[in-house]
């Protein structure tokens, strides 16, 4: 492979340069030209997975208060665990980071690994995480590509390979500028300088420290790159969900499955998520035969407004029913609970299922059992 940089190490020291004058301050990153703390870059990865920067600080500081150590995350509860990172989203990196600080505790006396190869051992770590750990933590010459990152070196080389297909053909250039020091420091640096400078539109080149490498520039055509094949459309799915209220104001609610989406988070029982065309086909029948499943087939039940989310590979309309029960319907079991919202926020309650509980509230209003049991009548 060839480039027309003709002097590759100029381009990172340009990178590099910039980052000593304008790297961002973040909770978990060390000065530039610092090693950093394996736990923190590792526990600040994964929160970055699909998550903002800004949203990812407070949680960040929040698990740190929590759990100081790879030790003490390893031997908190996993509800614990995900109850706290509820409202990032994407539950199974808080599975995988609970099993990855046991690893970690357990096989390795709590130090990390620096090696990319077993750092993508561990749960929950993939080929970026590893080489990011492996870069910022360990000072290891590993090849960090993230969102950032790719479209940095997509401009600079004027791929021409559509994304995600040509990734591996990205990853040959990207390493052909990656130095063999401080690349932590330049892996965070071309971070910044995407998030900054080398922005998905609007990018300020006139501030880029490297844009006299750049082909992109030169050709006037930067925001045409990275480029990516024609995104897919979505499927919508839908389902009913049951808010079964007792006389105390306690809502009906049950742990799903460890596997699969939201796993071991809490939720309002549902019906199966199905397509939409086959729930406008059959979802009373859904309804039915959940209302038997619980033992409330006789109670009156009252639609409240649709509930939207978007999950990556699918949008989700969720449509609550509310109605009301008598303490003696549904005894408390392994499977169900009864949960007072108050304690929302003391459980693993999933974004899903707190829009639910808001829009549940908000037209259901505070009403005392007896009227809610009208109501719904």
């Amino acid at each position: 492979m060839t480039t027309h940089i003709s002097d590759n190490s100029e381009f990172s020291a340009s990178v590099l340069r910039w980052y000593d004058e304008n790297a961002r301050a973040l909770p978990w990153r060390s000065l530039p030209g610092e090693y950093a703390d394996p736990y923190h870059v590792w526990l600040s990865e994964i929160m970055l997975q699909q998550t903002t920067v800004v949203t990812v600080s407070s949680y960040f500081k929040k698990f740190l208060e929590k759990w100081p150590s790879v030790e003490n995350l390893a031997n908190a509860p996993l509800d614990d665990v995900l109850t706290a990172w509820a409202g990032l989203g994407y539950y199974a990196r808080a599975r995988n980071l609970h099993k990855c600080a046991a690893t970690v505790w357990h096989k390795y006396g709590g130090e990390f690994p620096n090696s990319e190869k077993e750092l993508m051992e561990l749960p929950g770590i993939g080929p970026y995480t590893a080489a990011a750990i492996a870069a910022i933590a360990f000072a290891e010459p590993a090849v960090v590509i993230d969102g950032n990152i790719e479209r940095i070196i997509s401009r600079v080389f004027r791929l021409q390979e559509f994304l995600p297909k040509g990734r591996e053909v990205l990853r040959d250039y990207a390493a052909s500028v990656t130095p063999k020091l401080r690349a932590g420091d330049y892996a965070q640096a071309l971070m910044d300088m995407g998030s900054n400078v080398c922005r998905p539109k609007g990018p300020t080149c006139e501030l880029c420290p490297v844009a006299r490498f750049c082909m992109a520039h030169a050709e006037g055509d930067e925001t045409s790159f990275p480029k990516k094949a024609p995104k897919k459309i979505k499927p919508v799915k839908m389902a009913t969900v049951i808010w079964a209220e007792n006389a105390k104001g306690e809502v009906l609610m049950r742990r799903r499955a460890e596997k699969g989406l939201l796993g071991g988070m809490m939720e309002f029982p549902s019906t199966q998520w199905d397509d939409i065309s086959g729930f406008d086909d059959n979802g009373p029948e859904k309804l039915q035969a959940l209302l038997i499943e619980l033992g409330l087939i006789d109670q009156p039940v009252n639609a409240v407004s649709l509930v939207k989310h978007t999950f990556t590979h699918f949008h989700l309309k969720l449509q609550p029913h509310v109605l009301a029960v008598e303490d003696n319907d549904i005894t408390p079991s392994n499977h169900f609970l009864w949960i007072h919202p108050s304690k929302f926020g003391e459980i693993a309650l999933p974004t899903l299922m707190a829009k639910v509980a808001k829009i549940v509230k908000a037209e259901q209003g505070a009403l005392p059992f007896s009227q809610v049991r009208d109501l719904v009548r």
